[in-house]
């Protein structure tokens, strides 16, 4: 049996998997179920997806450099994809930006969080998608979730199946 790949020492890596959690923390607080690098139609991967108690999908978007936030020209594919969409941002990153037109304050949410908990600065728009859409990514979202367990479960089946 060949060895586990090793896991990369990357600080932004590891940055970005804290403010997911503290993101999913928040939300789980508030009865959102998220699922991390959900795959998506468009052929790009969300970083969380979840879905709320009214059956609302809310995609969130995590940056932890400006580099990354100011260079991403794919977020606005992701819209498509949810009814809300917000930005999950690391403490130390300034969000000034987020104010400007180009990045859609009127619709796009504003989260900051740290690995232990997150707080909504700016509530995200709900824009729903039309019934049709949200059927077939709430049923791909679900897919996802049981593949994931199933591999927590059996790892050799895990795998098996497309996004």
């Amino acid at each position: 049996m060949p060895a586990p790949a090793p896991i990369p020492d990357d600080p932004d890596l590891k940055a970005a998997q804290a403010v997911a959690r503290g993101i999913c923390r928040l939300f789980a607080r508030n009865d959102v179920w998220c699922l991390a690098e959900m795959p998506l139609r468009s052929n790009r991967r969300a970083d969380l997806m979840g879905i709320d108690t009214k059956g609302h999908l809310v995609i969130v978007e995590i940056k932890v450099s400006r580099a990354d936030l100011l260079g991403d020209g794919k977020w606005t594919d992701y819209l498509e994809h949810c009814d809300r969409f917000y930005w999950g941002l690391a403490p130390h990153l300034d969000r000034a930006c987020l104010e400007e037109a180009a990045f859609l304050p009127g619709r796009c949410g504003l989260i900051v969080a740290d690995g232990y908990d997150a707080e909504i600065l700016r509530p995200a728009a709900t824009v729903p998608l039309n019934t049709a859409r949200r059927k077939a990514e709430t049923e791909r979202l679900a897919r996802a979730a049981l593949r994931r367990q199933t591999g927590l479960l059996d790892p050799k089946l895990g795998g098996w199946g497309s996004g």
